[in-house]
């Protein structure tokens, strides 16, 4: 996918599926039922059903391409390359000290700086669009010490969990009989 373009079908990829619905109607009109067009064109006998019910109602505008899907950013590529900037500079420049982007956090952002509102949901679609991908930050505490830790796993860590065992011996149960079966 495409999504720091937009996301979704090419207009090439969106001109070559109405092709395939063109060739579809074709059908349609010499009678071909919808299941060997499903088949044909390799879709589904739900999608074939569709197509054939939209050629019927409206021809082949029905099956015209519609652009592409979605709802239009609200925000222009001034205002995108704003936001990019101020997401750059941190939770901390806008006072937020956990270091911590929220979807509402910048919805509230943008709502702010561009006067424009965003749902949390419009906002992850926003910064998916724009390349951004949600992490789950790493909580360390301040105090820890990697050096210390590191020597504790190799020499205190090998002897609290002692040598491996490599066999164990085991039992077998007896069953109980299963009943009226008269058998184990």
């Amino acid at each position: 996918m495409r999504y720091p373009e937009g996301g979704g079908l090419t207009a090439k990829e969106r001109a070559q599926r109405e092709q395939v619905r063109f060739a579809a109607a074709e059908m349609f009109v010499q009678g071909v039922p919808d299941v060997e067009v499903a088949r044909r064109f390799h879709v589904t006998r739900m999608s074939a059903n569709r197509w054939h019910r939209a050629f019927d109602e409206g021809g082949l505008d029905a099956l015209t391409s519609k652009g592409p899907g979605g709802a239009l950013c609200q925000l222009n590529d001034v205002q995108l390359a704003i936001l990019q900037a101020e997401l750059d500079a941190g939770p901390a420049a806008h006072g937020w000290d956990d270091q911590c982007w929220t979807c509402g956090r910048i919805a509230k952002l943008i709502a702010e700086r561009f006067k424009i509102s965003y749902t949390a949901r419009g906002v992850d679609y926003l910064l998916h669009r724009l390349g951004w991908s949600w992490q789950v930050p790493t909580r360390r505490a301040a105090e820890r010490d990697e050096e210390t830790i590191a020597a504790w796993r190799e020499q205190v860590w090998p002897v609290v969990k002692g040598p491996r065992r490599t066999w164990v011996p085991g039992y077998v149960l007896k069953t109980n009989l299963v009943k009226g079966s008269g058998r184990l």
